[in-house]
């Protein structure tokens, strides 16, 4: 069960990068071959499910998420979004958190525990390897706008 962090610092205020790190839709952009389908009406809640769908032609990994925990920054108060996977092949948890920083800007925080049907934990290591480098290009480009 592969777990790894990804820590980013922006000049962005807190509450516009929280906007820019819950767009689920730009998700999808920012990784290769994947698409992103949000299954329930805006605005994003507890309870919101979206799916993003990784693949080419008919071979295809979905991660099924849902929201469990909604609190946008407010103030001096970080902002926190827990995502539960359920899919098939991809199970695990995501959080994203957003702290203000005292001279202005914030840092961010993205968090995973994955969980990959049929991989063996020898490849533990690996899956983090690259989910630190795809998701933290991915933080990067969402940040960048």
């Amino acid at each position: 069960m592969p777990a790894f962090r990804i820590v980013r610092r922006t000049a962005l205020p807190p509450a516009h990068a929280w906007v820019r790190l819950t767009d689920w839709e730009r998700h999808g952009a920012q990784v290769p071959f994947t698409r992103t389908v949000i299954e329930t009406a805006p605005p994003t809640h507890v309870g919101t499910l979206f799916t993003a769908r990784t693949g080419v032609g008919r071979v295809t990994v979905e991660d099924r998420m849902e929201v469990t925990v909604w609190r946008p920054p407010a103030g001096a108060d970080p902002g926190l979004v827990r995502l539960e996977k359920h899919g098939r092949a991809v199970r695990g948890a995501a959080e994203i958190e957003v702290l203000p920083l005292p001279a202005g800007g914030c840092e961010v925080h993205w968090r995973e525990d994955l969980r990959l049907f049929g991989l063996p934990r020898v490849l533990d290591p690996v899956v983090a390897a690259v989910g630190r480098l795809v998701f933290g290009r991915a933080l990067d480009r969402l940040l960048r706008g």
